[in-house]
């Protein structure tokens, strides 16, 4: 097939690469307009734009596919399909047909739970076991369309965002591949989402990274793993941002109040919760390096005093 590919970050990348290895033919590929990032704020190519020109593909940066102008230049490429994974824009309805086989978006969830930006990290935050990637034929709706292929996977007990994003890039990769050789061969039936068991996955935010030790143990450590690798939880210790890149939850009944350190040493740094205790393994002193927990103890015993509390 004669496929125009559509992404921006890593995860997407993940894909193409995929399919620039396989059967199929990539003959364009669409990313958002390179953005200010770092301290700089440098103007930066997208992951999926940097491969893209790497294997000499014409790339196009529309700030939006709205413009007429920018549509004909898409409809120029004569694609078989339109193959979508985190591109970033909403794309209208003109745009939509086309291919000659619409636009077909990999999406990092079981629809119809977890449609919009954050499907991996809410999935985590939200306590979820299972999860998986669903292959879907784009509509004008926010991931609404029929579904033409779901493949499904369990979360590991100590699944970050990281890991999770990794593993469903691969699966979804996989599901996209084998959707289009059904779809080549008509033998695939769309299956309309129930849209009463719709859940909303709102984009995460760095104020939201700010740990409410009032929340039970288990919570805070998931929202710990939903933020890593971004934007990280953090609390306060010493006047400074500590981030937390990784910690565990302890089903410990305590009658202490909440952020008051139980423990401290080598092994962990016992914080009290709402209910249950979080015990915090790997952090980050703002200004400083990401250290395991025996080295930040090491270098910060003294003030670790049971009994005082992180703000």
């Amino acid at each position: 097939m004669k496929i125009i590919f559509a992404g921006t970050p890593e995860f997407a990348a993940i894909a193409l690469k995929a399919f620039l290895q396989s059967s199929h033919q990539i003959i364009a590929v669409y990313t958002q307009p390179d953005r200010p990032s770092g301290r700089g704020l440098k103007l930066t190519e997208s992951p999926v734009k940097t491969l893209a020109l790497a294997h000499h593909l014409p790339v196009c940066q529309p700030d939006n596919l709205r413009d007429e102008k920018d549509q004909e230049i898409l409809g120029n490429f004569h694609a078989d399909v339109m193959v979508v994974a985190a591109y970033g824009l909403l794309l209208p309805s003109a745009v939509l047909r086309i291919p000659r086989l619409g636009c077909i978006n990999i999406h990092p969830s079981l629809l119809p739970r977890w449609r919009g930006a954050a499907p991996i990290q809410r999935t985590i935050y939200a306590g979820d076991m299972k999860t998986g990637v669903t292959i879907m034929q784009m509509e004008e709706g926010l991931d609404t369309g029929p579904m033409l292929l779901k493949r499904e996977y369990t979360l590991a007990p100590d699944e970050t965002a990281k890991t999770l994003h990794d593993k469903l890039a691969d699966l979804g990769v996989a599901a996209c591949l084998e959707t289009l050789d059904l779809l080549e061969q008509n033998k695939i039936t769309p299956m309309m989402q129930d849209n009463s068991l719709a859940t909303y996955a709102q984009k995460i935010s760095k104020e939201e990274a700010l740990i409410d030790w009032e929340q039970p143990a288990l919570m805070l450590e998931r929202e710990i793993r939903a933020f890593n690798p971004w934007p990280v939880a953090y609390t306060s210790f010493q006047g400074k941002n500590l981030r937390i890149w990784l910690a565990k939850a302890l089903q410990q009944v305590h009658d202490k109040s909440a952020r008051t350190i139980i423990q401290a040493s080598r092994e962990g740094v016992d914080v009290a919760a709402g209910e249950g205790v979080l015990r915090l393994l790997q952090v980050q002193l703002s200004g400083g390096k990401r250290m395991d927990i025996a080295d930040f103890y090491n270098a910060h015993h003294e003030a670790l005093i049971v009994g005082e509390r992180l703000m």
